[in-house]
């Protein structure tokens, strides 16, 4: 995602407009859209400011957002497949959910079956040897 254009670049564009300048000059001169500068001049009368929108939430929102209690929840179902332990929590969270939720927490979720070892045929370890 693109930076925001900075606070000086906002406020000389303002203060530009302000003095009488036209803004399709002023916009030329500072290499932004006129669009741009419409938007800025319409934040100062709504706000009294131009700055730009920080902090804001991107991307969507946890459905899961008791850390807590689903620590506890996984302690006690940790067993159970992630399609399982959504069934179980409820609230419409999808395995999706849980994975997520799962990651954000700090637990693998991979599970070894049975502890598998590079096994070698005894010729291919004795020739090994020699």
């Amino acid at each position: 995602m693109p930076a925001p254009y900075s606070d000086d670049l906002r406020t000389k564009a303002i203060a530009a407009v302000e003095r009488g300048e036209r803004k399709t000059d002023v916009s030329r001169m500072l290499n932004i859209s006129r669009n741009t500068l419409d938007l800025w001049l319409k934040r100062v009368e709504q706000t009294g400011n131009c700055r730009a929108i920080r902090h804001y939430h991107q991307g969507c929102r946890h459905k899961i957002t008791d850390w807590q209690r689903f620590h506890e929840f996984v302690q006690q179902h940790g067993d159970k497949t992630q399609g399982e332990m959504a069934a179980l929590w409820g609230d419409n969270v999808t395995q999706q959910n849980i994975s997520d939720a799962l990651r954000k927490i700090g637990v693998s979720r991979k599970k070894r079956l049975t502890a598998i070892e590079n096994v070698m045929s005894s010729n291919a370890r004795s020739s090994k040897r020699d």
